[in-house]
């Protein structure tokens, strides 16, 4: 199977003329299907595409992460240059009224859900895994199994007036099976990169990760929690480490001077291609 992945939005840009912007789009070619994970927080994912000359229409599938504005506010503008119907696979909680209670603002997807089915946007919402092609699967709800990876106090949903804890069930990643082993392309994982790489090993049956792209929410994690998360990642013999977006300059930097050649910052416009 033949597999390119393109950063197309990204909190910061690596190639001229590329426009950096809060958020995260990634696009996965293949033989089977195109798959965008994710549109980026407003237009740069659709800006950035088309100055690769990526043909927007071409796209198979949407794939949501999770619910926040930062990997949906691109929804409106890339819906506009598809011009046609398209499937968007996601979690029923992507329509959560989600908050950050430190600036007491909504974070949520920033348009009502009738706009984007009037855009040709076909909401398939689901918690269990989504097989999308013979190797390539959503992980569905991600079960919360390390003792150190936690969800942010101050992130919430609103309910009946009040806030409530987010639970974050909405939060999934892209499993691709390939030959060197799994590409597991993460939003914000923050149900914890370590949980969302063992049950991708757990739903694929392949132990083997061979990389692991997006963003791991560590921006505002303990020491303690990004060493262990290091750890982990070494155990599990990662060979190839694109982290970017959420994951914070801190600790990206740790991941850099600990995996040396195995590491590479994942901003807009970063391609790579497998076999």
């Amino acid at each position: 199977m033949k597999l390119q992945i393109t950063t197309l939005s990204e909190n910061t840009a690596g190639l001229r003329s590329f426009l950096g912007e809060l958020g995260l789009s990634i696009l996965v070619e293949t033989d089977e299907a195109n798959i965008l994970f994710d549109t980026g927080q407003s237009i740069s994912a659709s800006h950035n595409a088309e100055l690769l000359g990526i043909n927007l229409s071409q796209i198979d599938k949407i794939v949501l992460s999770h619910g926040h504005y930062d990997h949906t506010g691109g929804l409106r503008p890339i819906l506009h240059r598809m011009g046609k119907e398209i499937e968007i696979i996601a979690h029923p909680d992507i329509w959560a009224a989600k908050f950050n209670r430190r600036e007491d603002e909504y974070i949520g997807i920033p348009f009502h859900r009738q706009t984007l089915e009037s855009l040709g946007a076909h909401f398939n919402l689901t918690t269990e895994p989504v097989r999308i092609t013979g190797k390539i699967m959503t992980t569905g709800e991600i079960p919360m199994v390390t003792d150190y990876e936690e969800i942010e106090p101050h992130l919430v949903v609103k309910e009946d007036g009040g806030y409530k804890p987010d639970k974050f069930r909405d939060d999934q990643a892209l499993i691709i099976n390939t030959e060197p082993g799994l590409v597991v392309i993460l939003g914000c994982a923050h149900r914890g990169i370590i949980n969302t790489l063992y049950h991708a090993q757990k739903l694929s049956g392949v132990k083997t990760i061979y990389a692991v792209l997006g963003g791991c929410h560590l921006m505002d994690a303990t020491e303690e929690r990004v060493w262990l998360t290091i750890a982990a990642l070494k155990e599990l013999g990662v060979q190839r480490l694109g982290v970017c977006h959420c994951t914070g300059l801190p600790a990206s930097a740790i991941m850099a001077r600990e995996f040396g050649d195995r590491f590479f910052f994942n901003n807009a416009g970063t391609r790579i291609s497998l076999p």
